[in-house]
């Protein structure tokens, strides 16, 4: 079959699939296609986004750097098939960044999925959701990439999340009150991230989350949502709390990092990892305020050959503060700051730790919300015990 005879069949297809639906196109940031079943059987809207990254590193007593790349490139879908409670999502990374974690454990090939979930809204307030994607972790890292109020997640995100992984959640909420709503969210999971392909190489991760929003929801979600977009016209606040159990992990940050070898490579130790999570969010008129608290601890950190002796490598433990504030204008300008501190502890040395402080102030231009914005900032780090860095970045997202 030669390309011509190719490239015809694609477009007869193309053309067969697309007389039987109804094909519509909405506002910018609605989707690119919004495709309705001719029997109003299934919904797909087809989401595009990317996010042009500029950064400067100035790191004290090592080499100065630049760097500009494409930070992510997302191609999403999502809707409903037979009935609006039984929903989808699926979303695909593009960039060089999305695609990266290539090891002999995802059969050496690029990690180009990361969410494809179904979820049924099965009873009343109760959800099942099946397949790959967030965990109830930490609320940073929940909130989409492309909803954040400065350029990038803390440093307690880059340290202690627990991101995406596959298996299935049960969801449910309630009303204490008319306005005071509470949360539910239970995960079992197979605690070694996205795309793992081998099979389950260490125990299961059990993860559990309750939240608290006494003044009822957030505007559009809001409470996953970086900045008072929708400038809340009352007060709304959203406390939550995760506890997350990795039975047997063989990653250094539990379902994360690195994994564990011993035995010459020829095997992997396992431990159990725990992490703890406490979080908030609150908005009202313009201003957001949002704070986060993570801790992790292992049965035994220092990871051993089956002989008992050290290999040298550890889980990554310790734990981190963020505070993040800012203020949004009439003009959609705002000026957003944050603190993040975090330590790590060494325990093949002795009393040996790490700390980090990192002072961020950022300022971003939301042209049509999060859907177009550029966005700026400057951070300074001190890191313990003697060393002083300043990063710079600005950044461009774009989300149809």
């Amino acid at each position: 079959m030669n390309i011509k005879t190719a490239l015809l069949g694609v477009f007869l297809l193309a053309c067969t699939l697309l007389n039987g639906q109804e094909i519509k196109s909405g506002k910018f940031g609605k989707g690119l296609l919004n495709i309705v079943g001719k029997d109003s059987s299934f919904t797909m809207k087809v989401g595009f986004r990317f996010q042009l990254l500029g950064r400067a590193n100035f790191i004290e007593g090592g080499d100065n750097n630049t760097n500009f790349l494409v930070r992510r490139s997302r191609l999403k879908f999502d809707g409903f098939v037979l009935n609006p409670k039984l929903k989808y999502k699926f979303e695909l990374g593009l960039s060089n960044r999305d695609i990266s974690g290539v090891s002999i454990y995802n059969r050496n090939t690029p990690r180009y999925i990361m969410d494809a979930m179904i979820k049924w809204n099965f009873y009343k307030n109760f959800e099942f959701w099946v397949g790959q994607g967030k965990l109830p972790g930490n609320r940073e890292r929940v909130i989409s990439s492309g909803d954040l109020q400065l350029v990038n997640r803390s440093l307690l995100n880059a340290n202690f999340n627990i991101d995406r992984d596959i298996g299935f959640q049960l969801r449910h909420h309630f009303n204490l009150t008319d306005s005071f709503i509470i949360r539910e969210i239970f995960s079992l999971s197979q605690g070694e991230g996205r795309n793992q392909t081998i099979g389950n190489l260490g125990g299961l991760q059990y993860t559990g989350r309750l939240e608290f929003l006494p003044f009822g929801n957030f505007a559009s979600k809001g409470d996953y949502k970086g900045s008072d977009l929708k400038r809340e016209q009352t007060p709304k606040l959203s406390i939550g709390a995760s506890y997350d159990h990795n039975n047997n992990a063989v990653r250094a940050r539990s379902n994360q990092g690195a994994y564990m070898l011993i035995d010459d490579e020829q095997g992997l130790y396992q431990t159990n990892i725990n992490t703890v999570f406490v979080d908030g969010m609150f908005k009202y008129k313009g201003n957001s305020f949002m704070f986060e608290y993570a801790n992790r601890t292992a049965e035994d950190p220092i990871v051993k050959n089956s002989d008992g002796t050290e290999t040298g490598e550890y889980v990554r433990i310790g734990h981190s503060v963020n505070l993040q504030a800012g203020h949004l204008f009439p003009s959609n300008w705002e000026v957003a700051g944050r603190y993040t501190n975090t330590y790590m502890e060494y325990p093949i040395l002795a009393d040996a730790h790490n700390t980090t402080d990192m002072y961020t102030l950022g300022i971003s231009r939301f042209i049509i919300g999060h859907k177009l914005k550029i966005q700026s900032d400057v951070s300074y780090l001190d890191i313990a015990p003697n060393r002083d860095d300043i990063m710079v970045r600005l950044q461009m997202d774009i989300h149809f």
